[in-house]
């Protein structure tokens, strides 16, 4: 029984299993702001937030958008919205939570997050970012702001 367990999460988490476009989970942990774990029929999945890039650990406002994060969704139940795309064994996709409030688009709006361009052509999250930028909320209130991409290539 422990074998089958170990290489039934194996197959989830290795090959990126077939989930449907959407689920309700329980959010089992937050491992940054733009990276949960959920228990979706007793198996974890890490899911990669879609459409948004938050800071990396050792930038500023990074433990404010894990906490963020945490402080709304870990430990409920959510829905899980995606398109059956995985990256780095992560599905990718946009999170609801009480009252179909959009975790992702919660990161965008309080300045905790960026619209993730290379990766995602949605108006609304550019829209949702330049308002941000505008009000000078959360990072957009430094005088200086270095992309999580950019700062990812800096430490390679």
């Amino acid at each position: 029984m422990y074998l089958k367990t170990i290489l039934l999460f194996l197959l989830i988490t290795l090959t990126g299993a077939k989930v449907p476009k959407e689920f309700s989970a329980r959010v089992i942990g937050v491992v940054d702001g733009d990276t949960v774990k959920v228990l979706y029929q007793n198996k974890p999945i890490h899911i990669r937030l879609e459409h948004i890039d938050c800071p990396e650990k050792g930038q500023p406002y990074s433990t404010k958008a894990k906490q963020f994060v945490s402080n709304k969704i870990f430990g409920k139940t959510v829905k899980v919205v995606n398109k059956g795309k995985w990256h780095w064994n992560r599905l990718i996709a946009e999170i609801y939570f009480d009252n179909h409030q959009n975790i992702n688009k919660s990161l965008v709006k309080k300045g905790l997050a960026m619209h993730f361009k290379k990766y995602s052509k949605s108006k609304e999250y550019a829209l949702l970012e330049n308002k941000a930028k505008q009000l000078k909320i959360g990072m957009w209130s430094l005088p200086n702001v270095t992309t999580p991409w950019q700062y990812r290539k800096q430490l390679n």
